[in-house]
Protein backbone atom coordinates (compact mmCIF):
# COMPACT_ATOMS: atom_id res chain seq x y z
CA UNK A 1 0.00 0.00 0.00
CA UNK A 2 1.40 3.24 -0.73
CA UNK A 3 2.13 5.68 2.45
CA UNK A 4 1.65 9.06 2.61
CA UNK A 5 4.20 11.35 1.16
CA UNK A 6 4.42 9.58 -2.06
CA UNK A 7 3.47 10.73 -5.17
CA UNK A 8 0.29 10.03 -6.35
CA UNK A 9 -2.68 10.54 -7.93
CA UNK A 10 -3.53 13.60 -5.97
CA UNK A 11 -5.76 15.37 -8.40
CA UNK A 12 -7.60 12.23 -9.33
CA UNK A 13 -5.53 10.83 -11.83
CA UNK A 14 -5.07 7.03 -13.10
CA UNK A 15 -4.27 4.69 -9.93
CA UNK A 16 -6.06 3.49 -7.02
CA UNK A 17 -7.58 6.78 -6.09
CA UNK A 18 -9.16 7.02 -10.00
CA UNK A 19 -10.73 3.47 -9.35
CA UNK A 20 -12.44 4.06 -5.96
CA UNK A 21 -14.01 7.56 -7.60
CA UNK A 22 -15.00 5.39 -10.02
CA UNK A 23 -16.43 2.89 -7.53
CA UNK A 24 -17.96 5.81 -5.81
CA UNK A 25 -19.65 7.21 -8.61
CA UNK A 26 -21.23 4.04 -9.82
CA UNK A 27 -22.36 3.52 -6.57
CA UNK A 28 -23.72 7.21 -5.97
CA UNK A 29 -26.12 7.24 -8.77
CA UNK A 30 -28.63 10.04 -7.45
CA UNK A 31 -29.58 11.49 -4.49
CA UNK A 32 -27.36 10.73 -1.07
CA UNK A 33 -26.15 7.04 -1.04
CA UNK A 34 -27.29 4.53 1.70
CA UNK A 35 -23.89 3.92 3.09
CA UNK A 36 -25.73 3.00 6.24
CA UNK A 37 -27.04 0.67 4.70
CA UNK A 38 -23.85 -1.54 3.16
CA UNK A 39 -22.10 -3.70 4.90
CA UNK A 40 -19.23 -4.64 2.43
CA UNK A 41 -15.91 -6.52 2.92
CA UNK A 42 -13.10 -4.47 4.73
CA UNK A 43 -10.12 -3.37 2.64
CA UNK A 44 -8.42 -1.74 5.50
CA UNK A 45 -6.83 1.63 5.41
CA UNK A 46 -5.68 3.82 2.35
CA UNK A 47 -3.45 6.48 2.45
CA UNK A 48 -6.33 9.21 3.00
CA UNK A 49 -6.28 11.94 5.15
CA UNK A 50 -8.90 14.87 6.10
CA UNK A 51 -6.50 17.95 7.91
CA UNK A 52 -7.88 19.85 10.65
CA UNK A 53 -8.30 22.57 8.08
CA UNK A 54 -10.91 20.64 5.75
CA UNK A 55 -8.38 19.74 3.31
CA UNK A 56 -8.23 16.49 2.06
CA UNK A 57 -5.17 14.67 0.96
CA UNK A 58 -4.20 11.58 -1.10
CA UNK A 59 -0.85 10.12 -0.44
CA UNK A 60 0.49 13.19 1.09
CA UNK A 61 -1.10 15.85 -2.02
CA UNK A 62 -3.80 17.52 -1.86
CA UNK A 63 -7.03 16.53 -3.87
CA UNK A 64 -8.01 19.41 -5.91
CA UNK A 65 -10.61 18.62 -7.56
CA UNK A 66 -13.75 20.29 -5.45
CA UNK A 67 -16.20 17.21 -7.36
CA UNK A 68 -13.85 14.48 -6.14
CA UNK A 69 -13.75 15.69 -2.53
CA UNK A 70 -17.49 15.94 -2.20
CA UNK A 71 -17.83 12.69 -4.30
CA UNK A 72 -15.83 11.09 -1.44
CA UNK A 73 -17.23 13.12 1.07
CA UNK A 74 -21.16 11.42 0.14
CA UNK A 75 -20.08 8.06 1.20
CA UNK A 76 -18.10 8.97 4.22
CA UNK A 77 -19.20 7.03 7.65
CA UNK A 78 -18.29 6.64 10.64
CA UNK A 79 -18.15 3.20 12.41
CA UNK A 80 -17.44 3.46 15.93
CA UNK A 81 -13.82 5.24 16.34
CA UNK A 82 -13.23 4.77 12.56
CA UNK A 83 -13.93 6.89 9.28
CA UNK A 84 -14.69 5.01 6.11
CA UNK A 85 -15.11 5.22 2.98
CA UNK A 86 -18.09 2.55 1.76
CA UNK A 87 -19.25 1.48 -1.54
CA UNK A 88 -21.54 -1.44 -1.84
CA UNK A 89 -18.44 -3.83 -2.58
CA UNK A 90 -16.07 -2.45 -0.10
CA UNK A 91 -14.93 -0.14 2.23
CA UNK A 92 -11.77 1.93 3.44
CA UNK A 93 -10.39 3.39 6.31
CA UNK A 94 -9.00 7.15 6.30
CA UNK A 95 -7.51 9.37 8.94
CA UNK A 96 -9.66 12.38 10.20
CA UNK A 97 -7.35 14.96 11.73
CA UNK A 98 -10.32 16.91 13.78
CA UNK A 99 -13.80 16.53 11.75
CA UNK A 100 -14.99 15.61 8.63
CA UNK A 101 -16.16 18.62 7.47
CA UNK A 102 -16.12 22.06 8.21
CA UNK A 103 -19.59 24.60 8.51
CA UNK A 104 -18.47 27.34 6.46
CA UNK A 105 -21.54 29.80 6.29
CA UNK A 106 -25.01 30.52 8.43
CA UNK A 107 -28.12 31.78 7.69
CA UNK A 108 -31.40 32.35 9.87
CA UNK A 109 -34.73 31.35 8.56
CA UNK A 110 -38.18 32.21 9.52
CA UNK A 111 -38.85 31.76 13.42
CA UNK A 112 -41.50 28.95 13.89
CA UNK A 113 -44.37 30.23 16.33
CA UNK A 114 -43.12 30.87 19.81
CA UNK A 115 -39.06 29.74 18.60
CA UNK A 116 -36.11 31.33 17.53
CA UNK A 117 -35.14 31.93 14.18
CA UNK A 118 -34.01 28.68 12.28
CA UNK A 119 -30.22 28.61 11.79
CA UNK A 120 -29.13 26.44 8.38
CA UNK A 121 -25.43 26.25 7.70
CA UNK A 122 -23.63 25.27 4.70
CA UNK A 123 -20.45 23.06 5.12
CA UNK A 124 -17.50 22.96 3.10
CA UNK A 125 -18.78 20.40 0.49
CA UNK A 126 -22.02 22.40 -0.32
CA UNK A 127 -24.26 20.20 2.10
CA UNK A 128 -27.23 22.16 4.23
CA UNK A 129 -27.66 21.11 7.21
CA UNK A 130 -31.13 22.53 9.32
CA UNK A 131 -29.63 22.95 13.00
CA UNK A 132 -32.43 21.06 15.18
CA UNK A 133 -32.24 18.21 17.87
CA UNK A 134 -30.91 15.94 15.50
CA UNK A 135 -28.46 18.38 14.15
CA UNK A 136 -27.22 19.58 17.28
CA UNK A 137 -24.04 22.19 17.93
CA UNK A 138 -22.31 20.82 20.59
CA UNK A 139 -19.33 23.34 22.63
CA UNK A 140 -15.63 21.74 23.72
CA UNK A 141 -13.03 23.24 25.78
CA UNK A 142 -10.22 24.25 23.33
CA UNK A 143 -6.41 23.07 24.46
CA UNK A 144 -4.04 26.16 25.16
CA UNK A 145 -6.92 28.59 24.39
CA UNK A 146 -9.07 28.89 27.14
CA UNK A 147 -11.99 28.91 24.07
CA UNK A 148 -14.20 26.95 22.92
CA UNK A 149 -14.42 25.20 19.67
CA UNK A 150 -17.87 24.98 17.82
CA UNK A 151 -18.91 21.82 16.31
CA UNK A 152 -22.54 20.89 13.79
CA UNK A 153 -24.18 17.75 13.51
CA UNK A 154 -24.31 16.85 9.77
CA UNK A 155 -25.55 13.38 9.92
CA UNK A 156 -24.81 9.75 11.67
CA UNK A 157 -21.95 10.49 13.81
CA UNK A 158 -19.98 12.83 11.49
CA UNK A 159 -19.70 16.59 12.35
CA UNK A 160 -18.00 19.78 11.10
CA UNK A 161 -16.46 22.21 12.97
CA UNK A 162 -17.89 25.68 13.00
CA UNK A 163 -15.43 28.60 11.24
CA UNK A 164 -14.27 31.20 13.61
CA UNK A 165 -16.03 33.76 11.41
CA UNK A 166 -19.44 31.54 12.00
CA UNK A 167 -18.23 30.90 15.46
CA UNK A 168 -18.51 34.94 16.55
CA UNK A 169 -21.90 35.19 14.48
CA UNK A 170 -22.80 32.22 16.99
CA UNK A 171 -21.85 34.30 19.98
CA UNK A 172 -23.28 37.63 19.23
CA UNK A 173 -26.68 35.60 18.65
CA UNK A 174 -26.38 33.97 22.21
CA UNK A 175 -28.49 34.39 24.79
CA UNK A 176 -28.70 33.40 29.11
CA UNK A 177 -31.03 30.24 29.45
CA UNK A 178 -31.80 28.34 32.84
CA UNK A 179 -30.74 24.91 31.70
CA UNK A 180 -31.18 22.16 34.76
CA UNK A 181 -31.17 24.96 37.21
CA UNK A 182 -28.04 26.62 36.03
CA UNK A 183 -27.64 29.62 34.45
CA UNK A 184 -26.40 28.91 30.77
CA UNK A 185 -25.31 30.77 27.75
CA UNK A 186 -26.18 29.20 24.12
CA UNK A 187 -27.76 29.64 20.97
CA UNK A 188 -31.52 28.55 20.10
CA UNK A 189 -32.21 27.34 16.49
CA UNK A 190 -36.07 26.99 16.45
CA UNK A 191 -37.47 24.97 19.58
CA UNK A 192 -33.73 23.90 20.46
CA UNK A 193 -31.16 25.62 22.55
CA UNK A 194 -27.35 24.38 22.64
CA UNK A 195 -25.33 25.53 25.41
CA UNK A 196 -21.83 26.80 25.38
CA UNK A 197 -20.94 27.29 28.91
CA UNK A 198 -21.92 28.58 32.62
CA UNK A 199 -23.30 32.00 32.36
CA UNK A 200 -20.54 32.61 34.77
CA UNK A 201 -17.35 31.20 32.58
CA UNK A 202 -18.55 33.48 29.92
CA UNK A 203 -15.61 35.85 29.82
CA UNK A 204 -13.44 32.73 30.63
CA UNK A 205 -14.38 31.35 26.44
CA UNK A 206 -15.21 33.85 24.83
Amino acid sequence: MAKEGQSGAGQGGDGPIASLAGAVAAAAGRGPPPVHLWNPPDCGDIPMRIAADGTWFYQGSPIGRAALVKLFASVLRRDGDRYVLVTPVEKCGIVVEDAPFLAVEMVAGPAPEGGAPVLRFRTNVDDWVTCDANHALRFEPEPGTGGLKPYLHVRRGLWARVVRPVYYDLVARGEERAVDGRAMFGVASGAAFFPMTSADALKDHL
